[in-house]
């Protein structure tokens, strides 16, 4: 089949790299416009555009995948089907008409489970076991066309978002061409969705990343890692924003938010046991291990992370 490739950031890679290895003909590539990055604030290309001219493609940054003049362009490249992963922008009926077979999304979690922008991270958070990642044709209405495959994946102890979603995204790129393979022959059939066991997974924003230390440790575990690497767990310590790296679970007890400063290691205080801090990064510094704060802050045993009641962040 002639295919035009829609991503935009690096977990779409592996699926581009494996379409361009196919037997199909991928024949150009839909991504996102340049947008500004670092201090300079200066126009990227995203991954998968840089990619797609390292191969030789077309490739097309419609600002929105409305525009009649990108759907003229796409119509022109003749497309039989449009894979996606992590594109980043809704299409318009007029768009998901043009390709014969429709746009094949493949989507990180077992659908109908966590439909929406952060299926990786609800499934942490959520303490699921299992997850994976379907491919399914897209309609209108969000992540509720009939899917092709299913593949999974078990959610590790340690897991954070940035972990799983790197192991989906390599088996899920061969599941997406052999979805694709399965359109070319004839051999798969699209299923409906099941009705029952929907559930969303909204994109987490800043304010969803910040910790409360009155919460159990265990359920601080998972939003830590689900939250890792972005947008980025945070707490706050006298006044400034401290990120929150992935933490261990210690049969201790201290108080909520209270600060244990011992030789190698800094403990902290939840509502049931004490997480041990990995990595932390003080507002304005680098990322570093939580003992070196603490030994650079000067920190001693009984200072506190969170606002104090009534202090802002």
């Amino acid at each position: 089949m002639r295919l035009v490739f829609a991503g935009t950031p690096d977990v779409a890679l592996p699926s581009l790299e494996a379409l361009a290895e196919s037997d199909h003909e991928l024949v150009g590539v839909v991504t996102r416009p340049d947008a500004p990055s670092g201090r300079g604030r200066r126009l990227v290309a995203s991954p998968v555009a840089q990619r797609a001219e390292e191969l030789g493609l077309p490739v097309l940054k419609p600002d929105h995948p409305r525009d009649p003049a990108f759907q003229e362009s796409l119509r022109a490249l003749e497309p039989d089907c449009c894979p996606v992963v992590a594109y980043g922008a809704l299409l318009p009926q007029s768009a998901l008409d043009i390709p014969v077979h429709g746009w094949v999304n493949l989507h990180f979690s077992c659908l109908p489970a966590w439909r929406g922008a952060a299926p990786v991270q609800h499934a942490i958070w959520a303490g699921d076991e299992v997850t994976g990642a379907t491919t399914f044709r897209i309609v209108k209405e969000l992540d509720a066309g009939p899917t092709f495959g299913v593949m999974t994946e078990r959610i590790r102890p340690r897991d954070t978002a940035g972990d799983l979603l790197a192991r989906l995204a390599e088996g899920g790129a061969g599941l997406l061409v052999a979805t694709l393979d399965g359109l070319a022959d004839g051999s798969i059939v699209a299923r409906e969705q099941e009705a029952d066991g929907v559930t969303f997974a909204p994109k987490i924003s800043v304010e969803d990343a910040r910790v409360d230390w009155q919460v159990p440790g265990h359920l601080l575990d998972r939003q830590i890692r689900a939250c890792t690497p972005a947008p980025g767990a945070w707490s706050t310590f006298e006044g400034q924003r401290l990120k929150i790296g992935p933490v261990l679970v210690v049969d201790e007890q201290l108080p909520a938010g209270r600060l244990e400063v011992r030789k190698d290691t800094v403990l902290v205080g939840t509502s049931t046991h004490a997480v041990v801090l990995g990595q932390v990064q003080p507002f304005g510094k680098k990322q570093m291990p939580a003992a070196d704060w603490a030994r650079g802050a000067r920190l001693a045993s009984g200072a506190h992370l969170g606002d104090s009641p009534g202090q802002e962040a």
